[in-house]
């Protein structure tokens, strides 16, 4: 019989059929009932929290690179772990400890962890490299704990009040710098955690990701880009403080209102139209770097 078997010729299972889409499908409803009030909350700190506003686009990103994908995640061969349940019994037990304790840190990390185990559970460990990416892509969406955020909050305040102090001295503008303080001759400019530059920061990483994802297929080349955002939030940050400074000393009403508002949103383009401008760059060196070598 095995012989006759290897002697037919194979016929492929069509790739639509290989993995269990309706397990897939019933193993997803259960998780998102299971986290429904995980989702809430975190629905709530997306709309009120201006630190977290692209939170809305990392699941439509997600599931955009999986259905831009489907092909040939389609056509992986699926290898079933019992390994994977124990992440998503893992991840259960996170959810139920972080639930007592009133840890939304813990609550929503658990559901990245239990979609991880669900992936490894019901497709094996080739399905979890394929989604690799946007697997870890959902880490975006969730709020940075306090524990973090405020200490790299504060510290982003000190380096944006020192850099703009040192461009607005540059530019002969008369500025005495104290701690996230700078008195100017005609204003006194704060640098608070809303100007720290930590929402451009986490902005920009999300798209650096997310761009070259798209545009960029060499991975080294992706890692320095997306470590370039840090530089280059800061630089821009910095450079916003600076021409806030600037203005305030022709009219100081200008550093408040619309026009704050508007100016932050005009400095951000322009740190994605440098990301980007980054990129070419990195391009062009990997290239001519390439071709000395060869």
């Amino acid at each position: 019989m095995s012989i006759a078997r290897t002697m037919t010729p194979t016929v492929e299972t069509p790739v639509s059929a290989r993995l269990p889409w309706s397990t897939i499908a019933w193993f997803g409803a259960l998780l998102f009932v299971s986290y429904i009030g995980v989702f809430e909350h975190l629905f709530r700190q997306w709309n009120n929290d201006p630190d977290m506003s692209h939170g809305f686009f990392v699941p439509l990103v997600f599931a955009f690179v999986i259905w831009q994908r489907r092909a040939e995640l389609a056509a992986v061969e699926p290898r079933p772990t019992w390994w994977g349940l124990l992440i998503v019994l893992y991840g259960a037990a996170q959810l139920y400890l972080a639930t007592l304790g009133s840890e939304l840190f813990l609550a929503r990390t658990a559901f990245v962890i239990t979609v991880v185990g669900m992936v490894w559970m019901l497709g094996g460990t080739p399905l979890v490299r394929k989604l690799l990416f946007p697997l870890l892509l959902l880490l975006f969406m969730i709020p940075v704990p306090a524990v973090l955020y405020n200490p790299l909050t504060f510290r982003l305040q000190l380096l944006a009040s020192r850099c703009a102090g040192d461009a607005l001295s540059v530019m002969g503008v008369p500025v005495l710098r104290e701690g996230n303080i700078l008195e100017l001759a005609e204003q006194r400019l704060s640098v608070v955690e809303a100007c720290s530059g930590i929402r451009s920061l986490l902005t920009l990483a999300f798209l650096a990701l997310v761009y070259g994802y798209f545009f960029e297929k060499r991975n080294s080349l992706r890692v320095v880009l997306f470590l370039a955002t840090v530089p280059i939030a800061i630089a821009a940050n910095a450079g916003r403080v600076a021409v806030t400074g600037v203005i305030t000393e022709w009219q100081p009403g200008l550093a408040e209102g619309f026009f704050h508002l508007a100016q932050g949103w005009v400095i951000f383009m322009l740190s994605l139209a440098l990301l980007i401008l980054v990129h070419r760059l990195l391009v062009r060196f990997y290239l001519l770097t390439q071709h000395r070598h060869a």
